[in-house]
């Protein structure tokens, strides 16, 4: 049995590469003992009101468009939990185990900061349910991303006051109550303004958009690969990735993706030996992989720079400032930065997925590559890799209608208190589909160009790019023959999506780089 590291979470300072790893499993998370006074003292500024009879929002009136009405002390506990009951109201599938842990650390790092003003025992019971691999069952879909990720944050609410549905480690399905009890812990009766800082947040919407961070991290690595490999098929030049070419435009992501060619490439025995074939310049597919697929890191990195603030920000509504003892109410439940974040990442998945499509009808157009059309011997009575690339072509296609920026939507909810909305909730959720989407064709690639350079085996291309296709060929065999190809191209969407590749290409990746 694998004994789980334990990380300490210090809020305000969660970085990345550490929200990365919650993503992935294998961590017990504690929190940094010093922001248990500023949650103290929060939690006391708020039971100062509800002692001294003031009339503050969230904390003794009603929601929404019923923010004038006045709740008596003795409902307090009742209007806390029928917030969270009558908010439940998510559907769809359930969010994956792994977005839920990143839900979970990211609400506990939140609260944490001292401005929601909630018992510390509420932060606590999150991170213990994170440690017990429990993850509560938060429908997919439900959420607008303003006034926080009201619904999908319901629902883990609902746990911790036992009503709801969980999943243990096992992957059983229990009750809330249940659920709790395998935690080791009682259900919470909610204190004034308790529920509402559960509810209020952008953690679902944050938690999505950082997978779909991750899960485009490790296409874009591999589609790097799949590009030096169609090169080399291809029999393509190294000229376009001279690094004066990217100093002299001067864009930091462009010049990254030339240098990691450069050495993905470095010690290749094709590359020299077609010096003076006469081809003049190869099709932007290949001979812009620097241009394009730099942009996309450009674009990756300033997602995460958003995405890596918005999971250490307190974005609850009222905020507690206890120097001053105000409590002030304000938007930080709006989820525009991810929104535009999100937005941001589907562009860039969209167009690696797109360039790497370009690759396939590269490699299987033989006026252009030189290879066997559709990469295999007798063709006419083998159709290879011909339908292969029409897979392609209809997902590189999806994606271009899933990249179209959801937040630029907006529908009034609420009787028009919540006047404009993030749609940030679902711009992350779509990320997933698109990443899938993308792997595929970045797998397909990778498995045409290995055909490609084993139908002109005779000099081996670099250390790098035979290890890589040494790795190709032990999950999809060279394809003689037509054959039932549908499990090769779902073992290669697995090595798209696994970024198990050399450090040259995952050391640019934001959730590898040191410093963003």
């Amino acid at each position: 049995m694998t004994i789980a590291s334990t990380v300490e979470l210090t809020p305000g300072q969660v970085d990345l590469a550490l929200l990365r790893r919650i993503h992935a499993g294998g961590l017990r998370l504690t929190l940094d003992p010093s922001v248990q006074a500023g949650l103290r003292a929060a939690q006391a500024a708020v039971q100062h009101i509800v002692d001294n009879d003031e009339v503050v929002y969230g904390i003794n009136t009603g929601f929404g468009k019923l923010a004038s009405t006045r709740i008596g002390n003795d409902h307090l506990a009742e209007l806390q939990r029928n917030l969270v009951l009558s908010h439940s109201v998510g559907t769809g599938e359930p969010l994956d185990a792994a977005v839920v842990r990143l839900v979970l650390a990211t609400k506990a790092v939140s609260l944490a900061r001292g401005h929601s003003g909630v018992r510390p025992a509420l932060v606590d019971a999150l991170l213990t349910l994170f440690n017990a691999g429990i993850t509560p069952s938060i429908p997919c879909k439900g959420s607008v991303g303003a006034s926080g990720d009201l619904a999908p944050l319901a629902h883990l609410a609902c746990v911790l006051i036992g009503e709801g549905e969980a999943t243990t480690a096992e992957g059983r399905r229990v009750s809330g109550a249940e659920a709790m009890r395998l935690a080791g812990l009682a259900p919470f009766v909610l204190g004034p303004k308790e529920g509402l800082a559960l509810l209020n947040g952008t953690q679902v919407s944050t938690a999505l958009a950082l997978a779909g961070l991750f899960g485009a991290e490790n296409v874009f690595a591999s589609a790097l690969m799949s590009g030096a490999l169609s090169l080399e098929a291809i029999q393509g030049s190294i000229k376009p990735f001279d690094a004066r070419i990217h100093a002299a435009r001067g864009q930091p992501g462009q010049m990254a993706v030339a240098g990691a060619m450069r050495t993905l490439l470095e010690g290749s025995e094709i590359v020299p030996s077609h010096a003076d074939c006469g081809r003049v310049q190869d099709p932007y597919s290949v001979r812009c992989i620097p241009q394009v697929m730099g942009a996309c890191l450009d674009n990756l990195a300033h997602a995460a720079r958003v995405l890596v603030i918005e999971a250490n920000a307190a974005s609850d509504n009222p905020l507690v400032f206890v120097d001053t003892g105000e409590v002030i109410s304000g938007g930080n439940f709006h989820a525009e930065p991810v929104a535009f974040a999100a937005d941001i990442l589907a562009l860039a998945i969209a167009e690696i997925g797109a360039i790497a499509e370009r690759r396939i009808a590269l490699l299987l157009d033989t006026g252009l590559s030189g290879l066997p059309p559709f990469l295999v011997h007798d063709g006419g009575l083998n159709s290879g890799f011909m339908i292969a690339q029409v897979t392609a072509a209809a997902l590189a296609s999806e994606n271009k209608s899933l990249a179209h920026p959801a937040s630029v939507d907006s529908l009034p909810t609420s009787a028009n208190q919540e006047d404009h909305v993030s749609m940030a909730t679902f711009a992350a959720r779509r990320l997933g589909d698109m990443v899938n989407n993308t792997a595929v064709v970045v797998g397909v690639e990778a498995m045409c160009a290995a055909q490609g350079i084993e139908l002109k085996r005779g000099l081996k291309s670099s250390p790098l790019v035979e290890a890589e296709f040494t790795a190709i060929r032990g999950k999809v065999a060279f394809l003689e023959r037509d054959r039932y190809l549908a499990p090769d191209i779902e073992a290669m969407r697995l090595w798209a999506l696994k970024a198990a590749l050399p450090a040259v290409l995952l050391n640019i990746l934001p959730s590898h780089a040191k410093e963003l």
